[in-house]
């Protein structure tokens, strides 16, 4: 039985004017224009039989018209010579059907047809709107690639789904403001990956606060920092070393070379030609004849930083026979200074341990090989599964977009070189990604380097399986190309105004009306547009069982209770240790 039993007597109005995705309805009864909202849907009837195509208002407007002149007097006729005008524009999303195949009452995001003129437009409201609400939300959640968000406001009654599918493969951004509920978003979508028998994800957790996330399937790993290099080696623990023979050349010379130096050139090539020299040395004592024929600088192999920095110094040092037989400075004396003093402070500052540290598990051949079964593989029986959870909160600011740049390439890399019919799919959550993919770059080598990883993940990504969730609270600070390659958009409440403007472009022109909701949105509350979602809506997220540790602190709350103890003490120490200590130390 079709849901739309609409009689002519219902209409708001009939189509005077038809465009490609768009049309104008002319509503004739005021009182019916008082009911009207914008972002409120319609059903149109189609000229083919049981369809009715499903419309969202994005305008509405009464407009002054001028009555026609007399024709024999060409004055205005007695009365007040204007009248008014009512009219809606509708945006088309999609097609009801009243069977499509065994199957009643299905949604599609096609147009099949057009209204015709005068077709009549019918307001969705009540028991028939929620009657509709629940066919989408049955029809999308008996799916086997469903994935549950929320619900919608419109109707509070229906579940919102996505297409699972579709939202990793068309990669997708969430964005929102401090204090929206992003963060809780987010931990939804993981708690609906997670139970997925092979479900593969890994979340950048830049802050830490993803810690309080659950599941049978969901690891924590973090990147080691101070307190961790005495810890243990390679992967103890779940502690995780990004060890610096990973890097590319491009990478090593973004993070060690001083652009501004009038020797950089030098320097940069005569480090090249170490560390290739160092990288064959390592695989000639391993025994790798096969990996030695093919090998690059940009190969992942181990290499020793001391036989670079010998090799650098004996050049930097370095005296040769002159034209009388006495030994003068060589091509390269003192050129080294400055790069040799640089990678040797790299190489001390325990903050970067874990590049320089790890002991030797992480100079093993076969060590990249568990660092990637760690990240990509599952855990248990499975050979995929889960959720990793990496926090980088102990990786200093200036080096974070190099180390999330070379985890993204390494996994890009596995999946590129992985046997089409072994290919599993893989999505990476970048969590506040304006840290790590921003929009400029040309200032800092570093930020260069590690975006390049994102930008062919963006690009190429759905090829290989590698699905992009970008989540940011300032996409404006997000890098447009990485933006513009996302297809589904999960808009939270946005108040500045660059970052709505930025929103505001990405979206269909035809749904650019959905871009001024985005400051008045509750917490919880986002817009769900792109190809995942059945139908472009503003939806409650549901919260999810774990809450991250984002919350916000009630200051005057705070305030208002009476504390006998402070945790200064355990901050400073903290601090000084550079790892958070739970004991209670005494205050002096």
């Amino acid at each position: 039985m079709s849901l739309f039993n609409y009689e002519d007597s219902e209409a708001i109005g009939g189509v005077f004017s038809v465009d490609t995705g768009s049309v104008l309805v002319r509503v004739e009864d005021v009182e019916q224009l008082r009911k009207l909202q914008v972002n409120h849907l319609v059903a149109l009837r189609s000229s083919r039989t049981g369809q009715h195509l499903i419309g969202i208002i994005h305008k509405i407007m009464r407009k002054a018209l001028m009555k026609p002149l007399d024709e024999e007097t060409d004055e205005a006729t007695p009365e007040d010579g204007t009248f008014e005008e009512n009219i809606i524009r509708v945006t088309l999303i999609g097609t009801l059907k009243d069977k499509a195949g065994e199957k009643p009452n299905v949604f599609q995001r096609t147009l099949e047809s057009v209204p015709e003129i005068d077709a009549r437009c019918f307001i969705l409201s009540g028991e028939r709107l929620t009657k509709f609400m629940q066919a989408i939300s049955i029809g999308a959640g008996t799916k086997p690639n469903a994935l549950s968000l929320g619900k919608y406001t419109i109707d509070e009654d229906a579940n919102a789904w996505l297409d699972g599918n579709r939202f990793f493969q068309r990669h997708a951004v969430l964005v929102g403001a401090t204090g929206s509920g992003k963060s809780c978003a987010t931990a939804h979508i993981l708690e609906q990956v997670e139970p997925l028998q092979n479900s593969n994800a890994i979340l950048f957790d830049i802050h830490g606060e993803y810690k309080t996330i659950e599941g049978d399937n969901i690891q924590h790993f973090h990147v080691a920092g101070p307190s961790d290099l005495d810890q243990g080696t390679g992967l103890a623990d779940n502690v995780i070393f990004l060890p610096y023979w990973l890097l590319t050349y491009e990478e090593m010379i973004a993070f060690l070379l001083d652009r501004s130096d009038l020797n950089a050139p030098n320097q940069a090539m005569l480090f090249a030609r170490s560390v290739t020299k160092a990288k064959k040395d390592y695989l000639e004592k391993e025994d790798k004849n096969e990996i030695l024929k093919n090998f690059t600088i940009d190969s992942p192999v181990p290499y020793s930083l001391d036989s670079v920095i010998g090799s650098l110094k004996i050049l930097n040092e370095e005296k040769v026979p002159g034209a009388t037989g006495k030994p003068i400075k060589g091509d390269f004396h003192g050129k080294l200074s400055r790069f040799l003093q640089r990678l040797e402070a790299k190489i001390g500052d325990r903050r970067l341990g874990f590049m320089f540290g790890g002991g030797k598990d992480v100079m093993d051949y076969d060590w990249m090989l568990t660092l990637c079964t760690k990240l990509i593989g599952g855990s248990g029986q499975q050979p995929y599964g889960g959720v990793k959870i990496i926090d980088f909160s102990e990786v200093p600011s200036d080096v974070l977009p190099l180390m999330t740049g070379m985890v993204a390439r390494l996994v890009f890399s596995i999946q590129q070189w992985t046997e089409k019919e072994e290919l599993h799919p893989i999505a990476i959550f970048c969590d506040e990604a304006h840290l790590y993919i921003p929009e400029h770059l040309a200032a800092n080598a570093v930020n260069e380097a590690g975006f390049r990883s994102f930008e062919r993940i963006a690009k190429e990504g759905r090829k290989y399986g590698v699905g992009l969730v970008v989540i940011s609270q300032r996409p404006s600070e997000v890098n447009r190309t990485i933006l513009s390659q996302c297809n589904n958009f999960i808009a939270m409440r946005l108040t500045n105004a660059e970052d709505q403007s930025v929103i505001r472009r990405l979206l269909p022109d035809s749904l650019g009306g959905f871009s001024e909701l985005l400051p008045i949105l509750d917490t919880g509350e986002a817009i769900v547009v792109g190809d995942a979602s059945l139908l472009p809506s503003r939806i409650r997220i549901d919260l999810p069982k774990k809450k991250p540790t984002s919350a916000t602190i009630d200051f005057w709350d705070e305030w208002s209770k009476k504390s006998t103890s402070t945790g200064i003490a355990n901050a400073v120490e903290s601090l000084r240790l550079q790892a958070k200590i739970k004991k209670n130390l005494p205050v002096r």
